[in-house]
């Protein structure tokens, strides 16, 4: 992993033009104002990803829902394309199985997982199928860029991991740029908690930007 830490070098508190509330307020209308400016862009690309999934099972749901924990520990809705077979939960046991795995509260990390579709392996290499996220987002329920959400309960947290329950989870952050997938969870939480020490404004533009471009790359799912 590269040495990104330089990055944050120039996002230290001290030189944070806008603190506590008044961040926030700034960033709940950042989150608005770059979803509600970007529709004609992704509610078209939504209807088309919608089309094809359907297209591919008629029968099978599009929307793939799932509980997530987000600020202050409180369980959510999250919203996602579907990118795996219909009966994808009744084959966890048995992939579970020949995997050698027997935790099956958690996701189910193979490193070519049969369940995953033809367009959901396109979907999660672009990150595409998040995009039902920014319906959470308007929702007040996520923000574009903060910790992402986990499935787990937040009593399974560790203490020293809550701390990223202290702020709304978010689409992108700085894990989905420099781990991307290829670091351990406690790795993921600690680029939280470099993010939550150092958020503010120009942070989070920079993360988006970043996103895109590690989109653009192609450099793993989320």
């Amino acid at each position: 992993m590269p040495n990104d830490y330089t990055l944050l070098n120039h996002f230290q508190p001290k030189n944070r033009l806008l603190r506590g509330r008044a961040y926030l307020r700034a960033k709940r209308i950042t989150d608005l104002v770059v979803v509600i400016a970007t529709l004609p862009l992704w509610l078209p690309l939504s209807a088309l990803i919608y089309l094809i999934i359907r297209a591919s099972a008629p029968d099978a749901f599009v929307i793939f829902v799932q509980k997530r924990t987000g600020k202050n520990g409180k369980r959510f809705l999250i919203y996602k394309f579907r990118t795996m077979v219909p009966n994808a939960e009744e084959l966890k046991s048995k992939l579970a199985a020949v995997n050698g795995s027997g935790d099956l509260a958690g996701p189910l990390k193979l490193a070519n997982d049969p369940r995953i579709t033809r367009i959901g392996r396109f979907l999660r290499k672009t990150s595409l199928d998040e995009l039902p996220q920014l319906v959470n987002i308007l929702r007040g329920e996520m923000t574009l860029v903060g910790p992402r959400p986990t499935s787990w309960s937040p009593e399974s947290y560790k203490l020293w991991q809550t701390e990223r329950l202290d702020v709304l989870p978010g689409l992108t952050g700085l894990w989905q740029i420099y781990g991307r997938g290829g670091q351990d969870f406690d790795e993921w939480l600690r680029w939280d908690i470099r993010y939550l020490e150092n958020q503010c404004l120009s942070l989070d533009f920079i993360i988006m930007i970043k996103t895109f471009t590690a989109v653009f790359k192609q450099r793993g799912a989320t």
